[in-house]
């Protein structure tokens, strides 16, 4: 055995060495259309089969006529969060969750999205459980429940996403170059805010589902392991009762609004790289110099062998990665983008260069190698999305969703084909324009080379800031202030009196919190401390140590087992919130200048200052006590957070009646249980005590 690999291995290395360019491949195969069975059930859903005996599975795909290009412009993220509460809110027979358990248990899936111009419930199911994953599907999109905890879920999942926009300059600058050349302020612009997604309620996801979930509105593919015939009764007997109505959807919104040609910074300090965008809209599908521009595109930054890379990246080593796309969507125009990453220094030349491709495009001719080598990489590349019978089936569902012909497959690829240089030349001086390039960079301008102003246009920033939500300004008048005043006079004197209220200096509470499983499900022991009017300390006892801090209203510092710092300026806020419901201070509102008490229309109690802090209080009918204190608490990161406090339990504390027991979820989820084990009022509490670093 030895002696006979040795042998194979010597004459291994007299074999003379081959180049990769004298590896031969065969012709990539044509495309086949599958024979798809269609029909129309009675009720308008249109359904599309097609058998697939290869593996014993069974997938499908509902397209629905929606989309986020739908939202109202106050509830920008409506269609979104339809889409993902469609299938997390359950049905009205099970809850989302129960649906999870169903689902795992049969290996199967269900999911629900609604995109910027199409909606979708798929599944996958093993041929044998087909009915019970079928009947899922039935009764998710005909019947589904919105439940209120799984609305305040998304929200909450959405609100982060938003918090978390700004952390990726890839995503900045994709974001802010579409928003530029679409427009801000229209439905392909415009972008999800902390304000927007408040503003939807649960009414609302109901009312969407019910003008875009009918029958007639749906297109319906199966394919996989079943019969046609067999699978085409099953479903008309599963639908045969939704026979729900709607108005035709009207055409999604065109894009109209002028684009906005000019160089735009976005500073972000805390990169050491620069990525940018340049660019100008392009087209649709439909178009007939679309072959001829997906090829040039190609042949400009379509891979190592393009112009881009070889003269950005390999000739000058400005860019990290570079490339270039012509953006062609079914029923709008896409955009045509050169997108590059570049060393802080190189960010100017980087672009500078890029440009320049573009114009040399319209001023010269291409090789014939070039356009044989980008034809050829179109057109293999879009054989693989018709190379398993489900992506060809949803291929040919997209194409009549967006009314394109049955043949567009052949159409495209004859085109493709056909491509001359001469056609190269034509639509790159007739669609390209260097004047007319919208160029976004992000990156920290201070570590570049040479000053952006140079490319010949002025620099104008773009602000990427979230903003918070605004407060919804409760009406007041004299008589709701009138109305308020009352109440908290009431309220003090059930809690004990304003005088004794006004005698509290100072308080130390002693506090155990118990963390819901969401939120870690950790027991905290924590100490509070206040004393009139702005000192505040809290020290707590968590599993990896201690933490302090100490703030005197104006500033303060953090302890933390990584060592001390001073508050960072995102939580001064916070802390200010704090110190805004003292629970004495709070009840002494109408003695602290500057802060009014309102009653709201719906009897609450509403105290609120002039530099934005506020609380609404409900008040128990039976005590006339707090029942439940709602609030926005300010985060060190990201967006406020909607706080619910209730109050469970009190205890006598000196003649005052001082909470015991709470309960606190944020954003709609349970958040901590609060116990005060002990509350001291008057201790002789001084400003060296509070402030003492550990």
């Amino acid at each position: 055995m030895k002696r006979t690999l040795l042998t194979l291995c010597l004459c291994a290395a007299t074999l003379p060495a081959q180049s990769y360019k004298e590896l031969k491949y065969p012709p990539i195969g044509a495309i086949k259309i599958p024979d798809v069975t269609q029909v129309t059930l009675p009720n308008g859903m249109r359904v599309y089969l097609l058998e697939n005996h290869s593996i014993p599975l069974v997938r499908g795909l509902a397209l629905v006529r929606t989309g986020n290009l739908f939202d109202p412009p106050d509830k920008v993220g409506l269609a979104t969060m339809t889409g993902m509460v469609l299938r997390t809110g359950g049905t009205t027979s099970k809850t989302g969750d129960q649906l999870d358990e169903q689902l795992e248990n049969v290996a199967a899936s269900v999911e629900t999205n609604i995109g910027e111009s199409i909606g979708t419930v798929s599944f996958s199911a093993l041929t044998g459980n087909t009915a019970e994953v079928l009947a899922v599907v039935k009764d998710v999109l005909t019947n589904p429940a919105f439940r209120e905890e799984k609305v305040q879920l998304a929200k909450h999942e959405i609100r982060s996403g938003i918090a978390r926009r700004n952390d990726d300059p890839q995503g900045i600058a994709t974001r802010e170059f579409d928003s530029l050349l679409y427009g801000r302020d229209t439905p392909y612009g415009w972008q999800m805010q902390y304000a927007t997604v408040d503003r939807i309620q649960r009414a609302d996801l109901q009312d969407f589902y019910r003008r875009y979930f009918f029958p007639a509105n749906i297109m319906f593919a199966v394919q996989g392991d079943f019969s046609a015939p067999a699978m085409k009764a099953q479903i008309e007997a599963l639908f045969a009762d939704w026979k729900t109505t709607q108005p035709p959807v009207p055409p999604f919104p065109a894009v109209s609004s002028a684009t906005s040609p000019g160089t735009y910074l976005v500073t972000k300090p805390d990169v050491t790289q620069t990525t940018f965008y340049l660019g100008q809209r392009g087209g649709m599908l439909s178009d007939k110099d679309y072959p001829a521009l997906e090829v040039m595109a190609d042949i400009l930054g379509g891979g190592f062998q393009s112009r881009l890379f070889r003269r950005v990246r390999t000739q000058l080593g400005y860019a990290y990665g570079i490339s270039a796309h012509w953006g062609a969507n079914y029923d709008h125009p896409g955009l045509f983008a050169v997108e590059g990453s570049t060393k802080s220094l190189s960010t100017t030349e980087a672009i500078q260069a890029a440009s320049e491709e573009i114009g040399k495009l319209r001023t010269g001719e291409v090789t014939q190698a070039e356009l044989e080598l980008a034809k050829n990489t179109v057109l293999n590349s879009w054989v693989f999305r018709f190379d398993t019978p489900a992506k060809t089936l949803n291929r040919l569902l997209t194409y009549e969703y967006f009314g394109y012909p049955k043949d567009f497959i052949y159409r495209y690829q004859k085109a493709i084909e056909g491509v001359t240089r001469a056609d190269i030349s034509r639509v790159a001086k007739q669609y390209l324009d260097p004047q007319q390039l919208t160029i976004v960079a992000v990156g920290n301008p201070a570590d570049f080379g040479a000053k952006l102003d140079t490319l010949g246009r002025p620099v104008l920033p773009l602000d990427i800031s979230i903003p918070e939500p605004k407060a919804e300004a409760a009406p007041v008048s004299a008589a709701s202030r009138e109305a308020g005043r009352k109440l908290l006079l009431d309220l003090q004197r059930k809690v004990g009196g304003a005088d004794k209220l006004a005698a509290i200096k100072d308080l130390r509470e002693q506090l155990t919190m118990q963390l819901s499983p969401q939120a870690g499900g950790l027991k905290v022991k924590q100490t509070q401390m206040w004393m009139s009017p702005t000192y505040l300390r809290q020290e707590m006892q968590m599993p990896f140590g201690a933490m302090v801090l100490y703030s005197n209203g104006a500033g303060g510092f953090v302890v933390t087992p990584r060592g001390t710092a001073p508050i960072p300026a995102g939580q001064q806020q916070q802390i200010r919130d704090e110190l805004f419901r003292i629970y004495p201070t709070l009840l002494l509102s109408d003695r602290v200048p500057g802060r009014v008490v309102n009653q709201l229309p719906d009897g609450r109690l509403e105290v609120s200052d002039a530099e934005g802090s506020s609380v609404h209080l409900t008040l128990d009918p039976a005590t006339g006590l707090i029942a439940k204190a709602e609030y926005q608490q300010a985060e060190a990161r990201g967006p406020a957070a909607k706080v619910e406090q209730s109050y469970l339990e009190y205890q006598s504390v000196g003649g005052v009646q001082f909470p015991k027991k709470m309960s606190v979820t944020r954003n709609g989820q349970l958040y901590a249980d609060y116990t005060v084990d002990q509350v001291q009022f008057n201790t002789g509490l001084t400003t060296d005590e509070i402030s003492k670093k550990p």
